[in-house]
């Protein structure tokens, strides 16, 4: 896919530096799809998309027709098609892809979604009658989204609670503007209100209102999607001196409050020199290719395995290396180095050596006792996301795991009745297409719960008939 120039995009956060598919680029794309009799992209795609049919669409120029069959299972084309680890799901499946270069599923996905944005009118999306059932959705990421847009398209009557001021959830916060414009974020949106789902905002679960009131105002069921918004620490000396960020109130305060045109906005960040971001996911790759367009003069990724066991998309990787990113493998902080005033100036690291897998497939990292240190300014911690107390605390008797993640079963259902589950509140930070995975889930299993209660309620019996038949 053609990108944007490195020396100009890294300075600019509004301009998306992947540009997408032309008409002929797709039709090119598509024709490389062997349209198998068994399609192994399928199992790999956690929203169980038809792949082969919606190519096979492209292929035949019917273009909203692909984009049609998408929709069936997914309800955010345009988002999954820009930020979905395709090269490990479905494209990791392909069996092109065994051989050559996989079938450019993500890109076509996205092609699909940006041809009908640029129509003058978009087709209203499709929903059944209503069925006199409301459930009620809390968080409006990924996971949420998805559980409202499939149950509204069933005929409930849905509301998603935000506590934010937009919605969008991870996907507006977290996410950076050129790689995910809230353009087409607010489209997506906008799809999802038009099966009729209400979305209410500032609204904090467990402040606002708990569950047990959502039951008591006729919900019959309620999904929690509210990520994993508090940070992980390193535990290490120096963490609490002043211009160490962690990644989630970075990237929100330059995302969602648009930092980068502070004064015009009024949220602050500090800009700094040199940045050293810690970590090695996606999350650390946005962090540093933010830090990177605020100003900074050098910003270094460390992370204490090897590049091959980073968790980070490739392609973004890559993109952060074009820019200039310099990249510190095999190295683990041990101290954050201030001044006489608590300010950063630089990170004391040690180098890792590999050892043998743990139980996740990944190589575990050793010290090996050499150490080394690097000059910076500010320090951005990216190493993962631990549940919302505010959230587990209001519900009790909730059934948790580790760090205060909801323990569900495969469908999503927890400990309490009417109560589901999904995404990162259930996983720990994990992908936005996982999230999605778990919301059609969980809508699966809450309609079926719903369904089953209404049929063991008593039902209305028939009305007398006030004449008989004439004889």
């Amino acid at each position: 896919m053609r990108i944007l120039d490195p020396i100009k995009r890294a300075k600019d956060f509004k301009k998306e530096v992947a540009l997408g598919l032309t008409k002929e680029e797709a039709l090119k794309a598509a024709e490389r799809c062997l349209q198998c009799k068994v399609p192994k992209c399928v199992e790999g795609c956690p929203v169980e998309i038809d792949i082969p049919k919606f190519i096979a669409r492209i292929k035949e120029g019917d273009y909203l027709g692909g984009l049609k069959k998408i929709k069936e299972s997914n309800n955010l084309p345009a988002i999954c098609g820009r930020v979905c680890p395709q090269e490990t799901q479905c494209e990791g499946q392909c069996i092109v892809g065994k051989k050559h270069r996989p079938v450019s599923i993500g890109a076509l996905e996205r092609f699909l979604a940006d041809y009908e944005a640029s129509l003058e009118e978009i087709e209203a999306p499709e929903r059944m009658p209503s069925n006199g059932h409301k459930a009620a959705v809390i968080g409006s990421g990924p996971a949420g989204l998805t559980v409202a847009a499939d149950l509204a398209r069933l005929g409930y009557d849905i509301t998603v609670f935000e506590a934010l001021h937009e919605p969008g959830g991870v996907l507006l916060y977290g996410i950076p503007e050129f790689r995910l414009p809230k353009k087409i974020l607010e489209r997506e949106i906008n799809y999802v209100r038009g099966l009729g789902v209400k979305i209410v905002v500032n609204w904090i679960v467990g402040r606002t209102q708990t569950i047990e009131e959502l039951f008591k105002e006729g919900f019959e069921a309620v999904f929690v999607g509210v990520g994993a918004g508090s940070p992980k620490y390193l535990g290490i000396p120096g963490e609490n001196l002043n211009n160490v960020y962690f990644a989630s109130e970075f990237l929100t305060r330059v995302n969602l409050m648009k930092a980068y045109d502070f004064p015009e906005y009024d949220t602050p960040v500090k800009k700094a020199q040199k940045v050293a971001v810690i970590g090695g996911g996606n999350v650390a790759m946005d962090s540093a290719r933010t830090a990177l367009r605020l100003g900074a003069d050098k910003v270094y990724v460390i992370y204490r395995r090897s590049e091959k066991e980073m968790p980070s998309r490739r392609e973004e990787l890559e993109h952060a290396k074009e820019e200039g990113i310099e990249f510190h493998f095999l190295s683990d902080p041990r101290m954050i180095l201030g001044d006489e005033r608590g300010w950063v100036r630089g990170i004391e690291c040690e180098t890792m050596r590999l050892a043998e897998s743990d139980k996740s497939g990944r190589r575990v990292s050793e010290p090996t006792g050499d150490k080394f240190c690097i000059k910076v300014d500010q320090v951005i911690v990216a190493i993962g996301q631990r549940s919302n107390p505010v959230l587990v605390r209001s519900i009790e008797g909730l059934g948790l795991w580790g760090d205060g993640y909801i323990v569900v079963d495969k469908e999503g259902s927890t400990n309490i009745h009417g109560v589901f589950a999904g995404g990162d509140i259930t996983t720990g930070a994990a992908t936005v297409i996982s999230a999605m995975g778990a919301g059609k889930r969980a809508a699966r299993a809450i309609d079926k719960f719903i369904m089953q209660k209404k049929g063991s309620e008593p039902q209305p019996s028939e009305p007398a008939l006030t004449q008989s038949k004439p004889q």
